[in-house]
């Protein structure tokens, strides 16, 4: 048997796609597994920021057009870039153990980001991360910062910033993780929804391929990242909007945290609550309703096109 993979083509997604394929043959030494490369609507966008560009699925729908017409079987994406819904005849029933969830500052000068100085240059392309840096470092210039990981770096090196922000779990999957200047606690800078995950994307009615990948299956993952997304869903947010959550679990319970914040800093709305494991959509929807108790609504209303 055969098993096409549809996958991005930067290197970290390349990265993913065979973590996946050797997790398959792991548990199947039977079958082999293809990589198919596809080139999507996100790669091919380098100029403008993805929330000017529509951020809703820019580094899915190729893929899962692959998989519609049945030239690939499964689909692996990095969970923080996953759509709140799947098209019509997909889903995502596999969700592998989770890396760390937290970013990273990175800078060839300064160790940590309270030691920046004024007015010091921040490059990230992620609204969430620039809402959080513009309200609690408003001394430094945060700026708009679009490609992959080594042409970020590149950057960085040549002097365009002082300092980037990226995922640790990317710089580690990567080999990059001694570029890693300092991991911001979530207390600082709360992690995107699904951040550190991959998913495995299928059709929802080829039971053999269901069946094949079962076992790559993280069941606490998948818990926290439910929690975080059913959160996502409630708000109406998306992959490319200044929201953030993060689920925990410790002796059966899920604690989940979330934040809405305006891009320019202005402001941040946070909310936390808790629940058992065993429920977390519901754990979702409350902390959603948490935040648009305070306004999230009106901050997120700016994006409902992205």
């Amino acid at each position: 048997m055969i098993v096409k993979i549809g996958t991005r083509r930067s290197d970290l997604a390349i990265w993913q796609a065979e973590f996946v394929r050797g997790e398959l043959i792991r548990h199947h030494p039977d079958i082999e597994v293809e990589l198919v490369g596809v080139t999507t609507e996100g790669d091919r966008t380098l100029d403008v920021p993805l929330s000017e560009k529509g951020g809703k699925g820019l580094f899915l729908k190729e893929i899962e057009k692959e998989l519609l017409n049945h030239n690939v079987d499964i689909a692996v994406h990095s969970m923080k870039d996953v759509t709140i819904t799947d098209p019509v005849g997909l889903h995502i029933p596999v969700i592998c153990e989770r890396a760390s969830p937290f970013d990273a500052f990175v800078s060839t000068h300064y160790e940590n980001l309270e030691s920046l100085p004024k007015n010091a240059r921040v490059g990230t392309c992620s609204l969430r991360r620039q809402s959080i840096l513009r309200h609690r470092f408003p001394d430094l210039e945060v700026e708009n910062l679009r490609g992959n990981v080594n042409r970020r770096l590149q950057r960085l090196d040549n002097g365009d910033f002082d300092a980037i922000i990226l995922a640790v779990a990317g710089l580690h999957r990567l080999d990059m993780a001694d570029r890693i200047r300092q991991v911001i606690a979530p207390e600082v800078m709360l992690p995107a929804v699904g951040q550190g995950a991959v998913g495995v994307q299928c059709r929802e009615d080829d039971h053999q391929i269901i069946e094949l990948i079962g076992p790559l299956n993280h069941l606490a993952t998948q818990c926290r990242v439910q929690a975080e997304r059913a959160a996502n869903a409630r708000l109406g947010g998306g992959c490319h909007v200044p929201l953030g959550a993060f689920a925990e679990s410790e002796n059966g319970l899920l604690e989940l945290r979330g934040f809405v914040g305006d891009p320019d800093g202005s402001q941040l709305i946070f909310a936390d609550t808790q629940g058992v494991e065993d429920a977390p959509n519901q754990i979702g929807c409350v902390l959603a309703e948490k935040l648009l108790a305070q306004g999230a609504a009106k901050i997120l209303e700016k994006f409902s096109d992205v």
